[in-house]
């Protein structure tokens, strides 16, 4: 199959005018300019029109579980609220509300063209009977805590590992997230953290989210610190640096792992995480939701982290009027750029692609259209030049023109 349009956002190469993507099977196998391509006798050819072509997003963080809690929580004063509020909410719902919820997710996700999500598992039951439904390639990182249950750190990995261990499947696989260091105990990090480097797992968690959390670990007090102590959580474990010092201290850093949010940075911190090449994921709406001091994304460039998106659960997204929020990584880029001038929209589209495929451990085979990369392709209406494509992406709301998994059209293009 060859894929004619008026532009081509490689993401690893510059913008292509009148370009073509050929595509044999589920891979690509070339990209370039329209009047450089041979084509063969017989070869189907599908001309887009006036449409951007670029490769499917990555949204490299999520709660598929929770997007029917859209609108329901209102922002808190304070993140150890907002705990108690999810905690609440979760208590009515039953095994069908949670694969209801992942489902409605998974579609919007679809529609808006992302190709890739990272998701946080917390019902891994629902795992894989949702994975056969939905076209998303799907990393499901299966959720561990065990402050509140006082379950011993080795059986919970043991549960999660066994879980991992019953899954098989050609295009999604599941791995493992120790849910923050205040929800868990340094054991289970450290133990998670030699098994995926044994097994070459990749490994989500989330970190110094809030100010809250970064007060416990930094200096051994605040809110979070007195409310985790009642709840005869072992503090012991603070007092000795920030939370990403923490995680370094566990050996839960390092090229395999996606640190989530990491919105309140110690001296010194943005180095520890290039240096053992760590992932860092931004979600521009939840950021803004909690109020969080402004994430400090020059600063982890510079240091030279990758900086990935994600859209977070939308229980952690404010009502814009009486329309709930839906899960769109269009939406999160303009919220960043809107949040941060400095960075430039191809930047942006690079932190929504390519980036995410890095941390994924997928580089070079989704978030780029490129030769040898999966075909996971997707369109957006355009009829303009070239040098202004990327800005165009930003500016995209709703639906995409159409879209492409694995050399399958998922949402075909409109005759």
């Amino acid at each position: 199959m060859i894929l004619r349009a008026r532009t081509i956002l490689p993401i690893s190469s510059p913008p292509i005018e009148n370009g073509a993507v050929v595509i044999t099977g589920n891979k690509i196998r070339s990209v370039g300019p329209w009047k450089n391509l041979r084509v063969p006798v017989n070869e189907k050819i599908l001309d887009l029109g006036n449409v951007i072509l670029l490769p499917g997003l990555v949204n490299a963080h999520c709660h598929l579980d929770y997007t029917d809690m859209a609108g329901q929580l209102p922002p808190p004063k304070k993140f150890t609220d907002w705990i108690g509020s999810i905690t609440a909410a979760k208590t009515g719902w039953s095994y069908s509300d949670y694969a209801h919820s992942w489902l409605h997710g998974a579609h919007q996700l679809v529609k808006t063209g992302t190709t890739t999500v990272a998701d946080i598992e917390a019902m891994p039951d629902l795992l894989p009977e949702v994975w056969d439904a939905t076209p998303l390639r799907i990393f499901s990182f299966l959720e561990m805590t065990g402050i509140k249950s006082r379950r011993n750190p080795k059986d919970i990995l043991r549960e999660a590992v066994e879980k991992i261990g019953s899954l098989a499947h050609a295009r999604n696989r599941a791995s493992l997230s120790p849910h923050a260091p205040y929800s868990t105990l340094p054991e289970l990090l450290r133990l998670t953290a030699k098994l995926a480097r044994k097994r070459k797992w990749r490994v989500t968690t989330h970190v110094a989210e809030s100010d809250q959390e970064f007060e416990m670990f930094q200096n051994a007090q605040g809110a979070m610190h007195q409310w985790l102590s009642r709840n005869e959580r072992d503090n012991s474990d603070c007092g000795h640096g920030s939370p990403v010092a923490h995680l370094a201290r566990q050996q839960l850093l390092g090229e395999n792992v996606l640190t989530v949010h990491v919105n309140c940075l110690a001296r010194g911190d943005a180095t520890l995480l290039a240096k053992n090449k760590t992932h860092v994921v931004h979600c521009p709406r939840s950021h803004d939701y909690f109020k969080h001091p402004p994430f400090q994304r020059q600063r982890l460039a510079n240091a030279g982290v990758n900086l990935c998106l994600g859209t977070d659960s939308l229980a952690t997204v404010r009502m814009i009027g009486k329309q709930k929020p839906t899960l769109d990584m269009f939406v999160e880029m303009r919220a960043l750029a809107d949040n941060d001038k400095s960075i430039s929209p191809a930047e942006i589209l690079q932190m929504a692609t390519a980036n995410g495929a890095c941390a994924l451990g997928l580089a070079g085979k989704i978030g780029e259209l490129t030769a040898g990369a999966w075909a996971d392709v997707i369109a957006l209406p355009f009829d303009d030049s070239a040098t202004k494509a990327y800005g165009a992406v930003l500016r995209h709301a709703g639906n995409v023109a159409a879209s492409m998994i694995d050399g399958r059209w998922i949402m075909p293009p409109q005759a």
